[in-house]
């Protein structure tokens, strides 16, 4: 065997795959029909690195086999959607399970240049070579056990690389944002060459649907171990350019006492990988994962307009950031939306960038101060805004140190405002039952109600409806009646 990148290698590899029973059935219906299938993609990746495992998800790449045919056996299993007819790919729902079966790609020469066709009889080199990158261009056969590498992706994997297979990684530039993922996920550092090659694609940015790019981002931030690895990428490849509100942070001086470990932009990466540690010990996923990632990566971007450097009478330099966190919520904001990141994940992220020094220099809050906290936050939660306060002090390198939230949960858990700021306990109903008609003036009413029950003015119902009491007789609230009960 050689190990020269375009040739194919052979690796036997026995039970890296725990296949499902159905997935076997398939496998060998097309086997029985003339096909070779094999598995592609990130299943035989992730397999190599987690043997024995299951996938969640299972491509299968088929040779030897007519489409017409393929579709035929197909059908045996369960409905088949036929979606890319530029590259004939398959999708099958059965047994519970999804799976996507396509045939080889190659490139082929035509009158106005070149196409990119399905071909069951392509060389497996020329087909894998059509793959993003190395990592990715694996194959497992499963007739044989045996990991088909053509590019030294097994290579690349051991050595943390992240490389293109051919040039053909140029025809879709999404592939960019996809090198910078995989990077986060898999502690990978991007070749030099994919690098340059990555550089030609900037301009490239602007083609790509939101959606796609949010469908990136949003692996990077449920997924990933160290999204640090994400933003080096997209430093070096020039694609940073398109979030300015996190290439402007490179740079930004912090006080040393306080960051060591160097600029706002290196304390960001350090920051949201931290919070990936802090998401993974609190079993977080999906989008609770994605809120705490994001607002430990976002937390400090108001520091690129809110630092001060001052030359103190003894000649030492004072770095100092005073309303860096509300100042980040703009720009925050439009980071957000740029990624295409929803509206639901936007409301939960904001507050926490805003409220993430609340426990600065207060370390025995007040019952009065952690229910304000709590409301402010909504609809993110207290249990958030301690995890990303742990990332923030614990990404800074050497000088990483706890969160200091200990009290302020300690008390949150007494007073029931962990996951929710207290119940208001003065309602609407109390307002009409004293007399008030249904209006916009409620509203303020009710929040300054809530206000008094955080500072403890109020604490039970027959409380709320003296104090609304209290409010009417002094004319403060009009239109209603002095006496009042409960609705």
């Amino acid at each position: 065997m050689t190990d020269s990148r375009g040739l194919e290698t052979r690796h036997h590899r026995p039970g890296l795959l725990a296949l499902s029973p159905t997935t076997k059935q398939l496998l060998g219906a097309v086997e029985h029909a003339g096909g070779h299938p094999y598995l592609v993609g990130g299943c035989v990746r992730d397999a190599i690195l987690t043997p024995g495992t299951r996938p969640k998800d299972v491509d299968i790449e088929v040779y030897g086999l007519e489409p017409d045919r393929l579709v035929h056996e197909l059908r045996r299993f369960g409905y088949v959607d036929e979606v890319g007819a530029r590259f004939t790919v398959l999708k099958l729902r059965t047994g519970g399970e999804d799976l996507d079966i396509a045939l080889p790609r190659r490139t082929v020469r035509t009158e106005q240049g070149h196409e990119v066709v399905a071909d069951p009889y392509a060389p497996l080199v020329e087909a894998s070579g059509r793959r993003d990158f190395t990592v990715n261009a694996l194959m497992l056969d499963p007739v044989t056990d045996e990991v088909v590498d053509c590019w030294d992706g097994l290579g690349d994997l051991r050595s943390g690389v992240l490389r293109h297979t051919t040039s053909s990684f140029a025809e879709d530039p999404l592939r960019v944002l996809r090198g910078a993922q995989l990077a986060a996920r898999f502690d990978l550092t991007m070749a030099p060459e994919t690098v340059e090659l990555s550089r030609s694609l900037t301009d490239e940015h602007a083609t790509i649907a939101r959606e796609r790019i949010w469908g990136e981002w949003h692996k990077t931030v449920t997924r990933g171990v160290r999204p640090s690895r994400a933003l080096r990428v997209l430093a070096q490849t020039g694609w940073e350019g398109h979030y300015p509100q996190l290439a402007v942070l490179h740079g930004v001086r912090q006080d040393p006492g306080w960051h060591p470990e160097g600029d706002v932009h290196t304390h960001i990466g350090l920051a949201a990988d931290k919070a990936c540690e802090v998401a993974d010990r609190e079993r977080l996923t999906g989008d609770d994962r994605a809120v705490v990632v994001l607002a430990s990566m976002l937390h400090d971007v108001g520091k690129h307009t809110h630092t001060r450097i001052r030359v103190r009478q003894d000649g030492q330099e004072h770095i100092s950031s005073a309303g860096h966190a509300g100042a980040g919520v703009e720009p925050a904001r439009a980071f957000l939306r740029s990624i295409g990141a929803p509206r639901h994940l936007r409301d939960r992220v904001l507050p926490l960038i805003r409220e993430h020094m609340a426990a600065t220099g207060n370390d025995d809050p007040s019952p009065a101060a952690v229910r304000r906290l709590a409301r402010r936050l909504q609809p993110a939660t207290m249990q958030e805004w301690a995890m990303v306060v742990e990332s923030d002090k614990g990404g800074r390198g050497v000088g990483s140190v706890p969160g200091g939230t200990e009290r302020w949960m300690e008390l949150a858990r007494r007073l029931g405002t962990e996951r929710a700021p207290v119940r208001g306990l003065l309602r609407g109903a109390h307002l009409i039952a004293a007399g008030m008609e249904p209006g916009p003036e409620f509203a303020p009413i009710l929040r300054e109600a809530q206000a008094a029950q955080d500072d403890g003015e109020i604490t039970d119902e027959a409380g709320a409806v003296a104090w609304l009491a209290g409010r009417i007789a002094s004319g403060t609230v009009p239109g209603g009646r002095a006496a009042v009960g409960r609705p």
